[in-house]
């Protein structure tokens, strides 16, 4: 019987290609986005058509599903969407996170620390609440917890204070659920990706006042930007067998930017 998993964030860039990476691997696949904007983001979010795009290249391997990640109750109809619609569920992917800032941190107001906090650190949690005890209950001893953090999750960057506070918060919130998930052989990691070509780091970009992203090469000593599909390869591998002897762990797909 084929693997199930669900992704949050799954409409666009890391998220959708982690969409991809799971059916390419033999998953069956449920797509959460909120496609929506959120007023204090200064940015557009994902929309329907995003979402449905990446559905529509799946088929009857990935069903879309329109949800906020900081709604416990939207995440516990994805959990039950997973089980009624695909029979189980082996793995989660918390991928949905929104960037703000552009000025120091006492600039900002509470509604944008709030709004990037609640959707990477509030969502991943109301995730792992929804799907956790339902991978306990169907027995699960090789199930898999994934969140996707960031290389500014390891490191204090020029104002995003409050970004980099919420992935750091993700990392440690993984670490502690790997200790709480130890003896039920199920596993929790994060993958920490650099400057990816994604709607966040154009955002990034206008944040700072660049004219391209092509200007984050710079923090990379790869020389370049990374594609979705890098992370979304590791966050796969994650999601598989292969991973068993593996939790609590970090893994940078950031072309060198932590190294130093």
């Amino acid at each position: 019987m084929s693997r199930v998993a669900i992704v949050t964030g799954a409409a666009r860039g890391i998220g959708a290609a982690t969409v991809d990476a799971l059916v390419n691997d033999g998953f069956r696949v449920v797509a959460v986005d909120r496609c929506r904007d959120i007023a204090d983001v200064p940015y557009a979010m994902a929309t329907p058509a995003e979402l449905d795009a990446v559905v529509a290249r799946h088929g009857d391997a990935v069903l879309g599903l329109v949800g906020d990640v900081r709604s416990a109750t939207d995440m516990q109809l994805a959990v039950e969407t997973a089980t009624r619609h695909f029979g189980r569920l082996d793995a989660v992917v918390a991928g949905a996170g929104v960037v703000a800032g552009g000025v120091p941190l006492w600039e900002m107001t509470d509604a944008q620390v709030d709004a990037v906090w609640s959707v990477s650190v509030l969502g991943t949690r109301r995730l792992l609440d929804a799907a956790i005890p339902a991978m306990m209950s169907e027995g699960r001893r090789d199930g898999r917890v994934v969140a996707i953090a960031s290389a500014a999750g390891q490191l204090g960057l020029r104002h995003l204070a409050a970004y980099s506070a919420a992935k750091h918060a993700v990392i440690g919130m993984i670490r502690g659920v790997a200790m709480d998930l130890a003896e039920t052989g199920i596993t929790a990691n994060a993958v920490s990706p650099g400057s990816t070509r994604t709607p966040i780091l154009e955002a990034s970009a206008r944040l700072y006042g660049l004219s391209s992203t092509e200007e984050f090469v710079a923090q990379q000593p790869i020389g370049r930007l990374l594609e979705p599909s890098e992370p979304a390869r590791m966050i796969a591998w994650l999601c598989s067998a292969a991973s068993s002897g593996v939790t609590g762990a970090v893994f940078a797909v950031d072309g060198g930017m932590t190294v130093s």
